[in-house]
């Protein structure tokens, strides 16, 4: 189904002077998710594994910065250039156009929930976006452990010291985070498809991604170089946290991007059409 088509069912019209309506956002959300579950299972896997290496340049920067200053900055100004470090990574993705499973909990969700997919083909796509972006975030992880020390840029310890930040939660603490930081990406998701210019993309990019390291919120993607660089130099991080902190973040992530973006923007707006 066309753009123009989604976008007369859903019951949008242009709100004029170049912003799009929330029903012309739905339809472009959903074409796009349509096109996406479309496309090969190859093409889908090698994209995300593009990803998952790309967005470890963000958890590098971080390490190299944080091996920099040390403590000379003092908390509040380290934690703030840290966040910016963290939304590199996450430009470098999303500005790349490869498959983020972050970006999909709601864009793939949405044709699923408007009954132009199965859930099935959406199950699918996460999984193949998914398994490429945890791939390729593991042999960053490993690449970036072995590589950056020998090359003198990064001091091991702070592996360790930016994994505990993401680990030291109880359970249903971390599980809450995620959901946080799930919202937070399907939002950007949203908010990507409203903005018109590159420039805005860029900004939201890194305005809703900083929002997410400077918080310390469990991304399951970036979480992944993170935490698994941590358990490589340190034996404080043990491989059971690493995989509980996969688990929880992913689950976490999930629901904040289907529950919170993709039902409640595809309910008000199919509802406030009608």
């Amino acid at each position: 189904m066309a753009k123009e088509e989604l976008n007369e069912r859903i019951g949008g019209e242009s709100t004029g002077g170049g912003q799009k309506s929330k029903q012309e956002i739905l339809a472009e959300e959903i074409e796009e998710g349509l096109e996406e579950l479309e496309r090969r299972s190859s093409g889908l896997f090698l994209s995300g594994l593009s990803a998952g290496l790309d967005i470890g340049f963000g958890p590098f920067f971080m390490a190299v910065l944080l091996t920099l200053v040390g403590g000379a900055w003092g908390e509040p100004l380290t934690r703030i250039v840290l966040a910016n470090a963290y939304a590199v990574g996450f430009i470098f993705v999303i500005g790349g156009r490869s498959e983020l499973f972050t970006e999909h909990t709601t864009r793939a969700s949405l044709p699923a929930i408007d009954g132009r997919a199965s859930v099935g083909q959406v199950g699918r796509l996460w999984v193949l976006v998914y398994a490429g972006n945890i791939l390729g975030g593991s042999i960053f992880a490993v690449a970036m452990v072995f590589l950056a020390p020998a090359y003198g840029t990064v001091d091991p310890a702070v592996f360790a010291d930016i994994a505990t930040d993401l680990v030291d939660h109880r359970a249903w603490i971390l599980f809450a985070g995620a959901v946080l930081a799930g919202w937070m990406m399907g939002l950007l998701s949203w908010l990507l498809t409203a903005a018109q210019e590159t420039l805005a993309r860029i900004f939201l990019v890194w305005l809703v991604t900083f929002g997410i390291g400077i918080a310390h919120l469990p991304h399951s993607i970036a979480g992944n170089v993170e935490v698994l660089a941590g358990a490589l130099v340190s034996p404080s991080i043990t491989f059971a946290e690493y995989a509980g902190f996969l688990a929880l973040s992913t689950v976490g992530n999930a629901v904040g991007g289907t529950v919170f973006v993709a039902l409640l923007k595809y309910g008000h707006t199919v509802r406030g059409s009608d």
